[in-house]
């Protein structure tokens, strides 16, 4: 019983430290300045590239907090030394940030430079 409870209490722990889902990894700011010279056919090609880049790492990002919250249920209820291999996040994580942070900051240059580019967001869970 008292071996049952620990379980329990150490992954509750360890749940705080898996990888956080990609939707809710914020955007780390990047400054638009470094897009003022773009035409809006650069800005366009950019956006559509650096959509293409996160939504890569947001799939990496999502498959590692799954990872992450398999070790945890099989630490918990069968081998609670697995329970240090949660990695949480990492740099990964960071470029998933930066990634979000450039796809603001091109939106922010595509808006100055009145291009008319519709920007979609990802939905939130």
């Amino acid at each position: 019983m008292k071996y049952a409870i620990l379980s329990v209490a150490l992954a509750a722990a360890c749940l705080g430290a898996c990888a956080s889902s990609a939707d809710k990894v914020a955007a780390t700011y990047v400054s638009p300045i470094q897009y003022t010279s773009y035409s809006c056919g650069q800005i366009r090609e950019e956006s559509a590239r650096l959509a293409s880049r996160a939504a890569t790492a947001a799939g990496v990002q999502d498959q590692k907090r799954k990872d992450d919250q398999v070790v945890t249920a099989v630490g918990a209820v069968v081998f609670w030394p697995a329970l240090f291999f949660i990695d949480g996040d990492n740099a990964q994580t960071a470029e998933l940030a930066r990634l979000k942070g450039e796809m603001e900051a091109v939106e922010q240059a595509s808006v100055q430079k009145n291009c008319g580019i519709q920007f979609q967001r990802q939905a939130r869970s």
